[in-house]
């Protein structure tokens, strides 16, 4: 029996100024008592992973602002926190930097 593995394509997005993509963590898929919970009742994780960043905000000088993440980040964010958005078959999260709440080292 063959099975198919999924792949991840590598992130096709160049985000423009203070923006960051987040590739938003799995949620759980049963309850602690061991019921399967179906994708409508799952709580969208506030958690993820950073796989782009934007080159930072223009400042009045003409310069950018270092952004404080990096692609690699676990950060934490609010559950309203950017636009979804689907490259292939995979959601990411487009998000200005100032959504994030922390990093997770």
């Amino acid at each position: 029996m063959a099975t198919a593995t999924k792949k991840k394509a590598k992130v096709n997005l160049q985000p423009l100024g203070d923006r960051i993509v987040v590739e938003r963590d799995q949620g759980n898929e049963k309850t602690e008592g061991g019921i399967y919970l179906p994708d409508s009742a799952k709580d969208k994780p506030t958690r993820g992973t950073i796989v782009a960043v934007g080159d930072g905000k223009l400042l009045e000088d003409g310069s950018r602002s270092e952004l404080q993440v990096k692609v690699g980040d676990q950060v934490l964010f609010t559950s309203y926190a950017g636009e979804n958005i689907e490259v292939g078959d995979v959601e990411y999260l487009l998000m200005s930097e100032g959504d994030v709440l922390a990093v997770i080292e």
